[in-house]
């Protein structure tokens, strides 16, 4: 949540001075108004936990009003998926509402402003209107209809709703002022017919509000006390002003934020609807997306993502995130949570020469020594034989090299000291067995050998080990600002997933769950794929260990 020791966003400003004046009775009630047709992304989540940041903050409400005024685009699936990331997320809505609870209200005020002489209907073609409106240089000019009667308008508008015409074929318009500087106010749509079914209202309606005529609508039915949008709202804030003050309605207010730009990172739903339709990518929750859902799957945390909205904080300026600190947060919460277990990736197997024939010791593990209750152990069986990465043996190791290679001696994660003392290649030339000798007196925790080794690999015994496919995931996007190019999939990252097929982990891990946390030893933070099943194990790489962001956390 919002940390109270931080100085306050200039939105927490404006809030604290309205409760110290009295403004809307000392009431906080804020909204989250997605519209339903997509998946939520990362920079919503930034959106979400200001707005019931806030209301939690100050003791007051948040509404979750989907904004649900196209049915062209919007679907149940949608609905649903936004409300399980924002609980997953950690927060509740006071209220479930729908742009379409209010569309019998939305068009009573339509016809209060033609009866004003404030709208009017237009059988203009979208072009003839676009051109009339002029440029922000020259003024507009009025189309043949904007000088209709009251009474025809309202018998249009009526003819309108009834079906009698089709899309295109007119629209309803705001009259306001076409020689304004701010060209949202040169006689904007505010209505338009749409013969298509609604995922809520069916086929009740064949005309919808445009978003600029229902969202401030919306926010005074509610009589939300704070409507905040992101900074390319701050030209539609007049229009959102002008029609509550012509309607004389609740006077909700609009405030602008910048919203979430992250380098390597499309953040259009639009752009991101197209990689899942195009088949760049698996669906919206394939864990190469900044969906929430793909986040989620891939195996960041709520509290990893909270943290990372806290961390970035609230500004009227856009700029760009560096996507190391998203990653950062996730370390940090990983790292603190994370169960600890051993995963072979590229294995080659090791021989204990010495070791007994059949025997298997039960060694002991730590479930994570960064744990604040100390997180417990596990035990972990040990046998002559094991896997262990092909990294960490060579054939001719340059003098630095810490683990194993002909004469070169390392410790086994909680096990015992070995020696390299031979290995096998098979036709290719291909290290395919390294053989070792182990230490008896070096155990770890009962290691009375006086031995010292500057290198300790992980390893997985060669007769418990169960098969699995891990998934490496790499960023989608090769460019820092994909957006930069003149066609953003230009820059799409052919290694942006790497699976491997057959990797050997521990067999506790075939009770692991999907959303929880494990650190396989020396590679990485992974995470149960929710496709897994009993038959085919599948783990997702969350995030790698290197952490460059560390470091500057610290320089901050």
């Amino acid at each position: 949540m919002l940390n109270e020791e931080k100085p306050l966003n200039f939105i927490e400003e404006i809030i604290e001075e309205d409760l110290r004046k009295g403004t809307h009775d000392g009431r906080v009630l804020t909204r989250f108004p997605p519209e339903p047709n997509g998946y939520l992304h990362i920079g919503h989540a930034k959106s979400i936990c200001l707005n019931f940041g806030l209301g939690i903050k100050y003791n007051g409400k948040t509404n979750l009003r989907f904004d649900d005024t196209n049915p062209v685009t919007e679907e149940t699936e949608y609905v649903e998926s936004i409300k399980r990331d924002i609980q997953w997320l950690g927060f509740q809505w006071e209220e479930e509402l729908y742009t379409s609870d209010y569309f019998e209200t939305l068009y009573e005020y339509a016809v209060n402003l033609i009866k004003k002489g404030l709208a009017y209907v237009d059988s203009s073609t979208s072009e003839e209107i676009a051109a009339a409106k002029g440029t922000p240089t020259e003024p507009g000019k009025p189309t043949p209809d904007r000088s209709r009667s009251i009474e025809e308008n309202l018998s249009l508008f009526q003819a309108m709703r009834e079906g009698k015409y089709k899309d295109g074929e007119k629209v309803l318009r705001a009259k306001i002022d076409l020689a304004s500087p701010n060209m949202h106010l040169r006689d904007p749509i505010i209505y338009r017919i749409k013969h298509a079914h609604h995922h809520r209202t069916g086929n009740d309606w064949c005309i919808y509000p445009m978003y600029d005529f229902a969202h401030g609508q919306s926010d005074s039915i509610e009589k939300i006390t704070h409507s905040i949008c992101t900074v390319e709202f701050i030209p539609h804030r007049p229009l959102y002003d002008w029609l509550i003050e012509e309607l004389e309605i609740f006077p909700s207010r609009q405030y602008e934020f910048a919203r979430l730009n992250l380098t390597y990172t499309v953040m259009s739903k639009r752009r991101l609807l197209q990689l899942v339709n195009e088949g760049h990518v698996e669906s919206w929750d394939d864990p190469r997306m900044p969906t929430i859902s793909g986040l989620r799957r891939r195996g960041y945390t709520p509290a990893s993502i909270r943290d990372f909205c806290e961390r970035i904080g609230v500004q009227k300026r856009e700029n760009m995130i560096d996507v190391g600190l998203l990653e950062f947060c996730i370390r940090e919460d990983l790292n603190k949570t994370a169960l600890r277990r051993m995963a072979v990736l590229d294995p080659i197997k090791l021989i204990i020469t010495n070791y007994p024939e059949g025997q298997v010791e039960e060694l002991i593990g730590e479930n994570n020594p960064e744990a604040e209750n100390g997180g417990g152990s596990r035990i972990i069986p040990f046998s002559k034989e094991l896997w262990i990465e092909r990294d960490d043996f060579m054939e001719e190791p340059p003098k630095k090299f810490f683990r194993l290679g002909p004469g070169l001696s390392a410790r086994l994660k909680h096990g015992y000291i070995v020696q390299c003392h031979d290995y096998v290649k098979d036709e290719q030339g291909k290290v395919t067995e390294v053989h070792c000798t182990y230490v008896p007196t070096s155990k770890s925790g009962e290691d009375t050998s006086g031995l010292k080794v500057k290198g300790t690999i992980h390893w997985v015994s060669v007769p418990h080990a169960k098969e699995a496919e891990v998934r490496l995931y790499d960023r989608l996007f090769n460019d820092e600002d994909p957006m930069a190019a003149e066609d953003f999939k230009s820059s799409i990252n052919p290694n942006s997933l790497t699976a491997i097929e057959k990797a050997y982990i521990e067999p506790d891990l075939v009770h692991a769950e999907a959303g929880t946390g494990y650190q396989f030893i020396r590679l990485g933070y992974f995470t149960l794929d929710t496709s897994s099943n009993s038959d085919k194990l599948v783990f997702n790489r969350t995030v790698t260990l290197k952490d460059s962001w560390a470091k500057e956390i610290k320089k901050g």
